[in-house]
């Protein structure tokens, strides 16, 4: 009897341990490695607007409305000064036009057809900017000059100021229709509508508008 329980195999109990410790370990490897795949890389964020993209996208000067300033000069004696700025739009060429010391009272303005100013007198600058041939008129006739701006106020203290704008008429290097390379005439007395350029009288001031 007692021989038969010294060859009875005894279990260890360390040795349990041990095996339950490594089945624990296969059984949680194979649970991670079974487990999600893991999460695709994240797509690249889109550009920001101030990117060079949209930098190629952006309008040019020429489509967003080009500007050209233009300086005054005094001329048959006079001591008018000033100056405009010509703006494209969708409707024309806007035209903001100031003056200082000029006699008080209405002055005929013209866009003429000859950018240049060197005569004392303003005549190097032509004759009224006038492409398609109409009889001249006033800001309010229809047809008329393509350069007729009408008239400007001057108060007491010699200055003025009009905003116009010419319909049909651009800032296009080259185009038919274009202020670019054509001169801004004041005159010395009110345009009154009259053929065949409205007896404005002398002119008294004159700006080149040159390509900016």
């Amino acid at each position: 009897m007692n021989a038969l329980r010294s060859k009875t195999p005894r279990l260890c109990l360390p040795s349990l341990l041990s095996v339950s410790s490594l089945l624990w370990a296969l059984a949680c490897g194979s649970s991670h490695q079974s487990g999600e795949p893991a999460a695709s890389p994240e797509a690249p964020a889109p550009e920001a607007p101030g990117d060079a993209s949209s930098a190629e996208a952006a309008p040019t000067g020429s489509e967003a409305g080009r500007k050209v300033d233009v300086a005054l000069q005094a001329k048959s004696g006079s001591s008018l000064s000033g100056n405009a700025t010509l703006t494209e739009t969708a409707e024309g060429v806007k035209v903001e036009l100031t003056i200082e010391h000029a006699l008080p009272g209405e002055h005929g303005a013209h866009v003429h057809e000859t950018g240049d100013c060197s005569a004392p007198d303003g005549s190097s600058a032509g004759g009224h900017f006038n492409p398609s041939s109409h009889p001249h008129a006033l800001p309010s006739g229809d047809p008329r000059h393509l350069g007729d701006l009408g008239n400007i106020e001057v108060g007491p203290d010699g200055t003025g100021k009009i905003e116009v704008v010419a319909p049909g008429a651009n800032l296009k290097d080259g185009d038919p229709n274009s202020f670019v390379g054509k001169a801004i005439i004041v005159h010395e007395k009110k345009d009154d509508g009259g053929q065949p350029t409205g007896n404005a009288g002398g002119r008294i001031g004159c700006g080149e508008i040159k390509s900016s």
